[in-house]
């Protein structure tokens, strides 16, 4: 096949909806219905002493950290849970962590939570197969953010305040980072936004929202991280969780790969 012959090949496929394919969206990690993975959780003679490993779906990777002795994790976990508010027991809103505030994933069945442990400066992080743009992903809260913003915790305030004039707020950032690991931009997304003037305006996300991340250009891994207005010396207060689902590669970036993978194979014969 000539060289022009492929790139005729690679724009009929862009124009199939190849392009358009997931760079990860999940469903192809196998889950029992109604339940989640959060890392190996492999038992250690050292407490604390955290395993870490990736699950992979699609052209991507998705960083864990595990440990054992006390069942906790940070980084990413893969879920298909869907309880609702109502499904929360008072003192053990934690229990929805791996449940969408939607009740649905965005696509399919399975979705992601991203869970920033602080504590161990453990960040969500994802792995690109192949450095690329990423055209963005969807995100909303999980059940249990959600009703902590909503009702508090035993750290946490409820959102807005007794009055509801509270300027409050939880955001997710999400900052890409080349091959060099160097930084190359970032995307702010509110979770959760109290500072209008008007009370009327304030919301705590509970559909799921596309964010666009071809501002961050080429990259080969993105973190999250998690920030908030309600803090203390220790840190955040809120619980710093969010849901995720169905990552887009930019077109070109899937029509490159493609080309890749057709000159790799003509070579082979």
């Amino acid at each position: 096949m000539s060289y022009k012959s492929l790139i005729c090949a690679v724009c009929f496929l862009t124009a199939a909806g190849f392009a358009a394919a997931d760079l990860a969206n999940f469903d192809d990690y196998f889950l029992t219905p109604d339940s989640h993975y959060s890392g190996n959780m492999i038992i250690d003679e050292i407490q604390g002493n955290y395993d870490t490993s990736y699950i992979n779906s699609g052209h991507a990777s998705f960083e864990n950290h595990s440990e054992g002795n006390w069942n906790s994790w940070g980084g990413f976990a893969f879920s298909n849970e869907t309880d609702s508010l109502d499904d929360v027991i008072e003192g053990l809103a934690y229990l929805q962590q791996y449940s969408t505030y939607t009740g649905a994933a965005q696509s399919g069945t399975n979705f992601s939570v991203g869970y920033m442990d602080s504590y161990n400066g453990y960040n969500p992080t994802m792995i690109l197969g192949n450095a690329g743009v990423v055209d963005g992903l969807w995100l909303t809260n999980t059940t249990y953010t959600a009703y902590d913003m909503l009702n508090g915790g035993s750290f946490s305030k409820v959102f807005g305040g007794e009055e509801g004039d509270d300027e409050d707020w939880l955001k997710v950032t999400m900052e890409g980072f080349d091959a060099a690991d160097a930084s190359t931009g970032t995307v702010d997304f509110y979770l959760a936004d109290y500072r209008f003037a008007d009370n009327g305006n304030d919301y705590i996300v509970d559909t799921w929202n596309y964010i666009d991340l071809t501002g961050l250009g080429v990259v080969n891994s993105i973190v999250f991280t998690l920030s908030s207005s309600d803090t203390s010396v220790y840190g955040i207060n809120t619980p710093t969780y969010f849901a995720m689902d169905t990552v887009v590669p930019e077109p070109a970036t899937m029509a490159l790969l493609a080309l890749g993978g057709m000159m790799i194979r003509r070579k082979r014969k």
